[in-house]
């Protein structure tokens, strides 16, 4: 049995190699992903009605099917507290933790500023590209403010694929390995004007009061007409409160952005929260050459906007900072803290936005979310059309595609009850798959 046939089955319950019939082995999938557990709920493989064309370019959905379900009685802690310190992806999960999406689509936001790459290819100096590239590298991170939900784990050998035309991009993604769990992705322009790819291993702790992801693993940014290829891995995302409290999360960590063909090299310092909540969401860096020398300043917020400026302008900025030459600025109560700190990691009041120094210029501004993103855990709206499976799509979609998970589909469509049975029936045919392989010394192969 190949490893696609394997995940199919999984997926059905269609067993491929005791079938009998004389259709062929295509036939045999396209015709079991039509019928994918329509026998517990007719909502779970529903293919939705196309949505109309305008001016050519296919429009996509804007809401979800169902609203988020409350998490308000859960108990956390009775999953939790057997797992301090440990690596989470090796621990089976309840559904109250997730979001309708698998990680491999999680993976497929970082294009949804793609246009940033496209900025880039047309810029004539190098200098003018990074600054295009360092703002992608920050905009890929941006959906994830306000995402407490964890995505689920794909099964190995689990595919998505994306190509929007409108945005200009194909993408595909593949669940190469379960332990470790790797995903690989690899996306092109559709005017073959850059390729970006890489394969990221998600590592999960949790700390007590907080779960912490460091999502290990290169991305490679490739400009084809300008023969260039830049590199870097993402910060690490930490969600605090996880027991008990309000959820919010921050990122932190330095990413190196490098260029190698001129060897320049952008710095970014993704800020950790700090006293009184001073830092939170904050970036900081700079664009230096080959030398170390310092040749553009970037600052802002993920959750927000980038900025860049001259470095003697910045440093003139920080200056009169520093003398108190400039306008006070509030700084915000932090009474709440004193209260509570022993018990949760008080959320940290939203500063100021991001003040900006006099000969910035604008980098990137994240896209404004929709105006029920807090009903449908928190998402873009980029995000909200991944899973969304229109009509013609059972032709050419490859059965191995997530958007065919009977349980993420069932979260998506509120039944709780169905996904939390499909997730345990799908961990639990995976696990037998591997022991099946164990038997046989056989060793997953990729495609």
């Amino acid at each position: 049995m190949n490893g696609e046939e394997e995940f199919f089955d999984a997926v059905t319950g269609f067993d491929s190699e005791n079938s009998a019939g004389d259709f062929s082995e295509a036939d045999q999938r396209v015709a079991g992903v039509m019928r994918v557990d329509t026998g517990r709920s007719s909502a779970v493989g529903k293919v939705e009605e196309r949505p109309p064309r305008e001016n050519g370019i296919q429009k996509h959905r804007t809401s979800l099917p169902a609203p988020m379900f409350s998490r308000s009685d859960f108990s956390v802690w009775s999953i939790l507290k057997k797992c301090i310190g440990l690596e989470l992806s090796k621990i089976t999960m309840p559904i109250a933790f997730n979001e309708p999406l698998s990680f491999l689509q999680r993976i497929t936001e970082y294009m949804e500023h793609v246009y940033l790459i496209r900025s880039a290819c047309c810029q004539p100096q190098a200098l003018e590209r990074m600054q295009c590239v360092a703002a992608f590298a920050v905009s890929a991170v941006a959906s994830q403010w306000e995402r407490t939900g964890k995505p689920f784990n794909p099964l190995l050998g689990e595919t998505y694929e994306l190509i929007r035309e409108d945005l200009g991009f194909r993408f595909i993604s593949e669940q190469v390995s379960h332990h470790p769990p790797i995903s690989a992705f690899y996306s092109e322009g559709l005017n073959q004007d850059f390729l970006f790819h890489g394969s990221i291993y998600p590592k999960l702790k949790f700390w007590g009061k907080s779960v912490e992801a460091e999502p290990q693993g290169t991305i490679t940014l490739e400009l084809l007409k300008h023969g260039e290829a830049y590199t870097w891995t993402n910060p690490t995302c930490c969600v605090h409160n996880v027991l008990v409290g309000k959820l919010w999360i921050e990122q932190y960590g330095t990413v190196e952005i490098v260029n190698h063909r001129t060897g320049d090299k952008c710095v970014l310092h993704f800020k950790p929260c700090g006293l009184f909540g001073k830092e939170l969401h904050r970036v900081e860096g700079h664009i230096q050459d080959k030398n170390k020398k310092k040749l553009f300043m970037i600052y802002g917020k993920w959750t927000e906007c980038l900025w860049g400026v001259d470095p003697a302008a910045y440093e003139s900025f920080r200056k009169r900072e520093r003398r108190g030459d400039l306008p006070s600025k509030m700084q915000p109560d932090d009474g709440s803290q004193k209260a509570e700190g022993d018990v949760v990691d008080t959320v940290p009041e939203v500063q100021e936005t991001v003040q900006v120094i006099p000969g910035s210029k604008l980098l990137w501004r994240v896209n404004t979310r929709p105006p029920n993103s807090a009903q449908m855990y928190n998402f873009t709206s980029f995000t909200v059309s991944l899973n969304e499976l229109q009509s013609g799509m059972e032709k050419t979609l490859a059965p191995t595609d997530c958007r065919w998970r009977p349980d993420i589909r069932g979260m998506e469509n509120g039944d709780m009850d169905l996904a939390s049975q499909e997730k345990e029936r799908l961990e639990e045919k995976q696990r037998e798959a591997r022991r099946e392989r164990a038997k046989r010394e056989a060793e997953w192969q990729t495609r």
